[in-house]
């Protein structure tokens, strides 16, 4: 088992996996999403400044659940997040659709194997130094 202290309260915990906080405070994050997700929702326009002083929470912590897409804003927030890769306008996450299948589709290619070379002709096989010409 791995022992970390936590980021956020300092105490010695378990570690298992994910951000280096104890199991009390996940917990109050999650419950702090839970309740930036529900404003967000019944507060379409809302700025990020709002959002921090409405709900008591940081910028950078909205900008990661958005990043994790988790938090969505809607079309007509005017929340506007780019596509990391492109510059176009998305609603959660770090990149647009196109950008993502884009990356999913080059990160096949490079894993599939290459084509093996194709066989010798079996007469080059049988001999393979012997010389062929062509008389005319």
């Amino acid at each position: 088992m791995d022992m970390k202290n936590c980021r956020k309260c300092g105490k010695l915990f378990n570690y298992v996996s994910g951000p280096p906080i104890c199991p009390k405070c996940r917990e109050k994050v999650e419950e702090k999403f839970q309740e930036v997700k529900k404003y967000v929702q019944e507060n379409r326009s809302a700025t990020y400044g709002e959002i921090e002083q409405n709900c008591d929470v940081e910028r950078k912590q909205i900008e990661q659940w958005v990043r994790e897409e988790r938090l969505v804003f809607a079309e007509d927030s005017p929340i506007k997040l780019s596509c990391e890769l492109c510059g176009k306008t998305i609603l959660t996450g770090r990149y647009c659709d196109a950008c993502k299948k884009n990356t999913a589709n080059t990160i096949s290619a490079a894993g599939r194997q290459p084509e093996a070379p194709k066989p010798l002709s079996s007469d080059r096989q049988k001999n393979p130094t012997r010389m062929h010409t062509f008389h005319g």
